[in-house]
């Protein structure tokens, strides 16, 4: 991630204030730390979910300096393994969006869930607000698997107070129209079916941004 995406405040000493660690500045720095889904696999750099949702808070007039952290082929065990240069100092939020590739893996859910619970502790601790995205396992991998993924990621939003995105393929997953060759990642137009239907959930997420910056002294 290139320190040159965020706004860099120098204080000069006797001349302005030093502004708190954790003040909401504008924009608001969201980072979209995911896998596939999240870098655009398949896609023009313009049409990658983080950079699509940018522009559609702008349209909103929220402005959002949104870092596309999405690693192709992670699992939950890579996101927590690289979660802090991920999310670097000033980050004011992160869209949390892994654990497709440990379900497609076939990777114990206690490993996933494991991961994902770690990271929003930590995450928790750096008083940096989430927006959790859940992924629905593969109806392929039995009815046990499944309930035991997919639950994973409700009941970690209420143990840790996070924004719930139940499902991030939402309205794409299944329509081969919004999806590549492959069946498995979103079209540009699929993107912007994902864009549309998460926006009130990110919008929620600002809200929640500026809330706590009120908060701080």
């Amino acid at each position: 991630m290139k320190i040159g995406r965020w706004i860099v405040a120098v204080t000069l000493a006797g001349v302005l204030p030093a502004v708190p660690a954790g003040r909401v500045s504008d924009p608001v720095r969201i980072v979209a730390l995911g896998d596939s889904l999240t870098a655009g696999y398949g896609l023009a750099a313009n049409d990658a979910f983080p950079l699509k949702l940018q522009r559609a808070l702008a349209a909103k007039g929220i402005a959002a300096d949104i870092a596309n952290a999405g690693v192709s082929g992670d699992t939950s065990s890579g996101g927590l393994a690289r979660l802090d240069w991920s999310v670097p100092d000033g980050t004011d939020a992160v869209i949390l969006e892994l654990g497709a590739n440990d379900a497609l893996r076939g990777v114990d859910p206690k490993v996933t869930r494991g991961a994902l619970d770690t990271m929003l502790r930590r995450l928790g601790d750096r008083h940096i607000p989430v927006l959790l995205c859940g992924i629905l396992a593969p109806r392929n991998m039995g009815a046990e698997y499944g309930h035991a993924f997919d639950a994973m990621y409700p009941d970690l939003a209420k143990a840790y107070g996070a924004i719930l995105y139940p499902f991030f393929l939402e309205g794409v997953a299944t329509e081969p129209k919004l999806n590549q060759r492959d069946g498995l990642h979103p079209t540009a137009a699929g993107v912007d079916v994902i864009v549309e239907k998460i926006l009130p959930a990110v919008e929620r997420l600002v809200a929640r941004v500026k809330t706590e910056a009120r908060k701080s002294p």
